[in-house]
């Protein structure tokens, strides 16, 4: 320390150079953490797989929805206004690729207009980087959206530009208010204008290093980064390293008033105080390291706060040792005495409570925190729209999506069905179509839209039973129709009957009577047999049987009409009267051309219901799903659109939206995730279908890959940290009973305060939970940050040990000198994450209340009665297994 007093200036010169240098060549880090996006889940997450899949497939667009609410139902002008709000948003380019009019057909406007006809939806599909979607709807709003009428504009890329926005807001006003709050609260504390000023350029020349820093990893290294990680290195560096130059000014003050000269204070501060300091920046480092084995990179990304921790130990080391020997008695000007070296009047009187009656201390704890617990439930949200609460229009928009449709409607869940080879077959589709009956089922699901039920509904006349109907339906008409050509050949039998009975004498009339009485005997014994065909058509077994029938009686009709048609030649030459009776022979034989037609026509029919019902019944798709689909079906014109929408990458792949009934962003809609998943595994299996790959995506499933990765990162991060202080600990102290209890303290600490976080927001303001990042990271930043304060204790302890005190005398006399030092670090710590309130984010804002309240209740509850309680009673056998060495005097 000597050889840096002697070196400060260009030890000082180099550091602010390097400063400056790495500040004007760093990256933008808060634009690396936008392009980081909000959520960053592991590729092979089922909610990733689906956003590869659609993306190989040239099928990642996504929707962003105009939202029109109306005052009453939809009129004549809304429609035509609406209409040429469509007609402009075709005409732009990217990145739209497409817009969906709302009054296109009767199934858009059922789909995309209320119920109550006063909410109008305008899908955009989009297919480009949130920047460019930010940008397209920023030029909607301006250019194409009329400034008399609410319209909104919403989607997921919104969404989260706006989260995004709001975190950069956020992250201005806590840097202004932290640095605010901390020069008032120093300014109290040491009743000097220069001090305050010490610790806010150090902490800002760490907190411009370590942004560097990470800004440069990240492009080099791939290093994790986050909205989160700008905000922490705030809070957390200006927090501490404003603790740990307390910490040191505190010290130096106390070996001024010693009687020490100037370098010689600036020494002890550092071989006390300093070693202190090390204790508690190694143990953070090693805290915050430690997330570096969590596997979800919005958590990793606070790993940059133990690059903004090994720097502050660096300038704490060289730069405020460079203003203690250049300001010297100065720097506390122009105060005398500074509050923060006198004893703590508070903790003494802790002290002589948990030293002497240490049950009763931890009897106090107990009663303080226990309770709390048992009100814990882990409730967790995963609602991203409460993170910006409703002044954002992407919030009004899904809002009023909400109102007019139903919660699930504005972001469904996607099935994605992907497979190597073509699976959008008259084969395949009957399952599924299994699938969506299946799905529909849940309770969770509202609809579900499908290549089988493309508007939500079902298609009936691709089930079976409907068909066979149908088909029933159709030998009816057939009966029908054979019965309506049995009537007219016997009225023209009748009339055979009759003209041959009128036919004049001569040779050639009698044989053209010969020729008519033949053909009325034809027409009789057909009669008959339509008679019987006709019964028989009861059955649709005897349908083949039938059209061989008919296409025998159809040849012995054409013979019937040749002869009348010969006939009515011959008699026509006889005479005026037989020419007569020529022509209305030539009348009746057209009427057999009729009916033989109209027996051609049912005939067809018949053909093609029995090749209907052959191809049925050769099906294999019937059994499983009751469901068949005709061949050429699925490639005709009316299926066209069907397929563009619910097929992917050339027909390999099947898309399905499941519309749940509750908002996407809720619990229930994660609940209703898991059993999407679960009946489609289960209904697909043994299917033609089974082979493919399965993917979900959508804002529910995302939330729900969050909740699985967020659950199992915390245990084993969690395990790790604690391990890892554990470790780090018991090298310092020489001790395996000290870090058990200084762990344990913060552990009751921790899950008292999110317990209390959890009464405040999910019991008292409703929200849904605590959102899902906060347990994670409000546990790192307490644990990590509230270690300190029983180093800084304990650590004294350890000094006043060697010193030759016993232990109760040790822990008094710390106590007595570190409570003032803790407090003042502690309300300075949580100010500094206070500043967190006003950010407007409401995970941030729930940190902030789980930090501030486990600081405050650890620094005046359980570190002072709990930690000197636990030593006492240990004694001497607190250093177990070693023995603390004492000084000689």
């Amino acid at each position: 320390m000597r050889q840096i007093v002697k070196w400060r200036w260009p030890i000082v010169i180099v550091l602010l150079l390097a400063t400056v240098g790495l500040f004007l060549a760093a990256p933008n880090l808060s634009k690396q953490a936008e392009d980081a996006g909000a959520i960053q889940l592991a590729s092979d997450n089922d909610s990733q797989r689906a956003a590869e899949i659609l993306k190989a497939a040239g099928a990642s667009e996504e929707t962003i929805s105009l939202v029109i609410p109306l005052k009453e139902a939809v009129t004549k002008e809304d429609r035509t206004e609406i209409g040429q709000i469509v007609k402009d948003l075709e005409q732009l380019d990217e990145p739209v690729t497409g817009v969906l009019n709302p009054f296109e057909s009767k199934e858009t406007e059922g789909q995309l207009i209320s119920e109550d006809k006063k909410t109008v939806l305008v899908p955009i599909t989009v297919d480009g980087s949130q920047e460019e979607i930010t940008a397209l709807a920023e030029d909607i709003r301006s250019d194409l959206l009329p400034d008399d009428r609410t319209i909104y504009l919403t989607g997921e890329s919104l969404i989260n530009a706006d989260v995004n926005t709001s975190s950069q807001e956020g992250l201005k006003r806590t840097e202004l208010i932290t640095v605010g709050l901390i020069f008032g609260l120093l300014l109290i504390v040491f009743r000097s204008i220069v001090t305050p000023f010490v610790p806010l350029f150090a902490v800002g020349v760490t907190y411009l290093m370590s942004q560097s820093f990470v800004a440069f990893f990240v492009d080099w290294f791939g290093f994790p980064v986050s909205n989160f990680t700008q905000i922490f290195l705030v809070a957390i560096l200006f927090g501490i390293g404003t603790d740990y130059c307390i910490l040191l000014l505190s010290r130096y003050k106390e070996e001024l008033t010693a009687g020490h000269d100037v370098e010689t204070a600036i020494v002890n501060t550092y071989k006390t105080a300093g070693r202190t300091l090390l204790i508690s920046g190694l143990a953070v480092l090693v805290g915050f390291s430690a997330i570096g084995f969590a596997d979800f990179p919005i958590f990793k990304s606070s790993v940059a706060v133990a690059v903004g921790i090994a720097v502050l130990l660096l300038v704490l080391f060289t730069l405020v040792p460079f203003f203690m020997a250049t300001l010297k008695e100065k720097l506390f000007w122009p105060s005398k005495n500074a509050a923060s070296h006198k004893d703590s009047r508070l903790w003494a009187r802790y002290g002589g409570l948990s030293i002497r009656r240490p049950l009763l201390a931890m009897a106090i704890v107990a009663i303080v925190t226990i309770p709390t617990l048992f009100t814990y439930d882990d409730d967790l949200s995963f609602n991203t729209v409460d993170e910006i609460g409703e002044k954002y229009e992407t919030v009004k928009g899904l809002n009023a999506i909400s109102d007019g449709f139903g919660a699930g409607e504005s972001l469904p869940v996607n099935v994605i069905l992907k497979d190597d080879q073509n699976i959008v077959t008259e084969e395949t589709v009957p399952y599924a179509e299994q699938l969506s009956r299946e799905l529909v089922k849940l309770d969770g699901v509202k609809a579900v839209r499908s290549i089988s039920r493309p508007t939500g509904d079902v298609i009936e006349d691709l089930y079976v039973d409907q068909q066979l109907k149908q088909v029933a339906d159709g030998l009816t008409d057939a009966k029908d129709g054979l019965g309506e050509v049995g009537q007219g050949l016997q009225t023209v039998e009748d009339n055979l009957q009759a003209i041959s009975g009128q036919i004049p004498a001569g040779d050639q009339a009698a044989a053209g009577a010969a020729q008519l009485q033949q053909a009325a005997t034809g027409l009789g014994q057909i009669n008959q047999q339509l008679t019987l065909v006709g019964q028989g058509l009861q059955s649709a077994e005897n349908i083949p049987q039938t059209v061989g029938t008919l296409t025998a009686l159809s040849g012995q009709l054409t013979q019937i009409q040749t002869g009348i048609a010969q006939a009515a030649t011959g008699i026509e030459t006889q005479g005026a009267q037989a020419g007569q009776l020529g022509s209305g022979l030539t009348q009746l034989a057209d009427g057999v051309g009729s009916a033989n037609e109209g027996l051609g026509q049912i005939e067809d029919g018949l053909t093609e219901a029995a090749d209907f019902l052959k191809e049925m019944g050769e099906s294999e798709t019937i059994r499983g799903t009751g469901m068949f689909i005709p061949k050429d079906t699925l490639s005709g014109k009316d299926f066209e659109p069907v397929i563009e929408r619910y097929t992917i990458d050339d027909q390999t792949g099947l898309k399905f939206e499941v519309i749940l009934n509750d908002d996407p962003y809720s619990p229930e809609a994660i609940e209703t995730v898991a059993a999407i998943k679960e009946t489609t595994a289960s209904t697909l299996k043994d299917t033609p279908l089974e082979q493919a790959e399965v993917a979900y995506g959508g804002i529910s499933s995302i939330n729900s890959d969050l909740n699985d990765t967020s659950k199992a990162d915390f245990t084993r991060t969690v395990i790790i940290m604690i391990v890892s202080l554990f470790i780090i600990l018991a090298i310092m102290f020489r001790s395996l009973i000290m870090p058990l209890f200084m762990i344990g303290s913060l552990l009751l600490t921790y899950y008292t305060s999110v317990s209390i976080a959890e009464l405040i927001f999910v019991n008292g303001l409703g929200y849904d939970g605590i959102s899902w990042a906060v347990p994670f990271f409000g546990f790192v930043m307490l644990v990590a940050l509230g270690i300190d304060y029983s180093i800084f204790l304990l650590d004294r302890f350890r000094e006043e040990t060697i010193n030759g005190l016993d232990t109760k005398e040790a822990m008094y006399l710390s106590m007595k000198k570190m409570g003032s030092v803790i407090i003042t670090a502690a309300i300075i710590l949580a100010g500094t994450f206070g500043a967190m309130m006003p950010s407007g984010v409401l995970s941030l804002v729930q940190i902030a209340t789980i930090v501030i309240t486990g600081l405050l209740l650890y620094g005046l509850i359980v570190l002072p009665l709990l930690i000197p309680a636990i030593t006492v009673s240990f004694g001497p056998g607190v250093w177990w297994p070693f023995r603390q060495k004492q000084n000689k005097k």
